[in-house]
């Protein structure tokens, strides 16, 4: 908290309010797709996460960006930078001239299929929500956060976004405003997730897969994801693991992860449900009955990465975040 002395407009607008001076929000990585589930599915990870600092200070409007953990890569440009795109968004929908100051703490690898603008954005927009005192409800603030994700990814998609905001299996539903519906998972629902030492850039992993499919491939990916939704609405892992299964990107996508197949399938050797790239990759996910199990998929995907591929991967086992995007810190 700085004192009164020197505080600035911002801080002084922020105390005659009666919002506090900073606010501290962490919003977590998600997976997304979740197999057949292009663009509508996503996932909450317990972690890895980012964090957002949105500071009340002197001036109108976003008056500094500033980013850690990025090894300097992350714009600072408020024009570009996800979490700042996120918190102007929900400065316009506020009416609010705060000036505010904005620290982006990465905590999700860059280009790793694993939602890291989206949770920027999640996290810029929650905080600023909170420090203002807009009291947005989660829709307004999932379209805040998806003008951030959207210069981010270069795609107008919440399906990391959603349970990054939410936590759980999200299903998003396009349109405007977007429709988030929550989907049960079971109880013993455990994700193992292993990230090469390699980047697969979203854009350009979108770009391949064209603006067509065949026919069979869409009825087999319509099947999928009503029969994966089944199956968790069931609790029933047979259809669960018959459906989470992508017919339509994953196939093209494959070939910017080396080694993908033969990771995927040690996964499923392992006691996976089922694997695939998290995302447009290269981290790939297993969904897992069991911890046990997930740290066994995961113990032998990384084998696979390291062995046929020679990269070194991160390894995280996680059970559903069912919170989301939570505030550390206010005052």
């Amino acid at each position: 908290m700085l004192h009164r002395d020197s505080r600035g407009r911002g801080a002084d607008v922020a105390a005659r309010d009666g919002i506090g001076d900073a606010v501290r929000v962490f919003a977590p990585a998600s997976v997304s797709n979740l197999g057949c589930g292009f663009d509508i599915f996503g996932l909450a990870l317990e972690r890895p996460g980012d964090e957002v600092v949105v500071r009340a200070a002197e001036g109108s409007g976003i008056v500094a960006v500033s980013v850690s953990g990025d090894g300097g890569r992350v714009p600072t440009d408020p024009e570009r930078n996800a979490a700042a795109l996120a918190v102007q968004g929900v400065l316009d929908r506020t009416g609010s001239e705060t000036g505010v100051a904005i620290e982006v703490r990465k905590g999700i690898p860059l280009a790793s299929g694993l939602g890291g603008s989206a949770a920027s954005a999640v996290a810029g927009a929650v905080a600023a929500d909170k420090l203002l005192g807009g009291g947005l409800d989660r829709t307004a603030l999932l379209e805040c956060a998806m003008i951030g994700e959207r210069k981010g990814s270069g795609a107008d998609h919440a399906d990391n976004a959603a349970p990054s905001l939410a936590g759980g299996f999200v299903l998003v539903l396009p349109g405007r405003p977007p429709k988030m519906v929550a989907l049960p998972t079971p109880d013993d629902l455990v994700v193992a997730i292993v990230h090469p030492a390699m980047e697969v850039e979203t854009r350009r992993a979108r770009k391949i897969l064209g603006d067509t499919i065949a026919l069979e491939a869409g009825v087999e990916q319509w099947g999928n994801a009503a029969g994966l939704v089944a199956g968790l609405m069931r609790s029933d892992w047979a259809l669960i693991a018959r459906c989470m299964r992508d017919a339509v990107a994953e196939p093209v996508r494959a070939k910017l992860v080396p080694g993908f197949e033969g990771v995927r399938d040690r996964a499923l050797a392992a006691g996976a449900v089922a694997a695939g790239l998290s995302g447009s990759g290269p981290t790939i996910f297993a969904i897992c009955r069991g911890r046990q199990s997930a740290e066994a998929a995961a113990r032998d995907m990384a084998g696979a990465f390291r062995d046929d591929v020679g990269v070194g991967s991160d390894i995280v086992v996680s059970s559903v975040n069912r919170d989301g995007a939570r505030i550390l810190e206010c005052g």
